[in-house]
């Protein structure tokens, strides 16, 4: 299947742009100019569609390839996301070392949000990826979501939960690198836009803690640029 079919551009350089704009923290008219400066004329607005369809697109294909961490401890918290001019919850959960382990945007932040969150990232995990601790805030809706989930089956009875605080210094601080690839978005007018472009963050900042190095084709910049191209059938040198 053409992934790029109708388009006026290659794919090679859609997925390009995708990657730099989730990827560098600026505008779409910064990308816009960037790419006149290559002698090619994209206006903002179709750069903007792109990152619409392609960064979730892009998760969901390298989705094999950042697979969680062998029974590590998770540190799970939220941070706020400004949508239609409202603070929105980002839920995220990673590991003691940072890799990331998976988000949910949600609209409120209670027990039903943390359930749907939790029940998230664990059900897609394999037996030998299940944490061995769940360390999150005092908030008072984690006991209960885990509580519940493992009473339903979707969380092993054998996790435990702990509420250190002092835990959660490492995802306060990854919470403050993906908000700088936020910013430029001045927020987001509406949820699944919101949630689209933060997916295609999330992907990039992955990249960036070398969450899927090990599946590169060659080194550097260039094996993270040819795994994200093949997945979309594009075989550069």
């Amino acid at each position: 299947m053409n992934d790029f079919k109708w388009r006026h551009y290659q794919g090679a350089i859609i997925l390009s742009c995708v990657r730099w704009y989730c990827k560098y923290g600026i505008s779409y008219r910064d990308l816009e100019e960037m790419m006149v400066e290559r002698g090619i004329e994209v206006d903002h607005t179709t750069l903007y569609r792109w990152v619409q369809h392609y960064a979730p697109l892009m998760l969901k294909r390298l989705s094999y390839f950042w697979r969680p961490s062998l029974g590590l401890s998770w540190r799970v918290d939220e941070t706020y996301v400004k949508v239609k001019g409202q603070w929105k919850y980002l839920c995220r959960a990673i590991d003691k070392h940072g890799r990331t382990i998976d988000f949910y945007l949600s609209s409120t932040r209670n027990i039903n949000a943390a359930k749907r969150f939790l029940s998230k990232a664990l059900r897609k995990l394999k037996d030998w990826e299940i944490p061995s601790t769940i360390n999150t805030d005092k908030a008072g809706s984690y006991p209960v979501a885990i509580k519940e989930l493992k009473e339903e089956g979707t969380c092993p009875q054998e996790v435990k939960h702990r509420q250190v605080k002092y835990l959660n210094n490492i995802i306060e601080a990854d919470h403050g690198k993906l908000k700088r690839l936020i910013k430029p978005t001045l927020g987001f007018k509406s949820m699944k836009t919101a949630y689209a472009t933060i997916k295609g963050f999330e992907l990039m900042r992955m990249f960036k803690k070398g969450q899927l190095r090990a599946w590169y084709y060659g080194q550097g910049l260039m094996g993270e640029v040819r795994l994200i191209d093949r997945q979309f059938g594009i075989y550069t040198a």
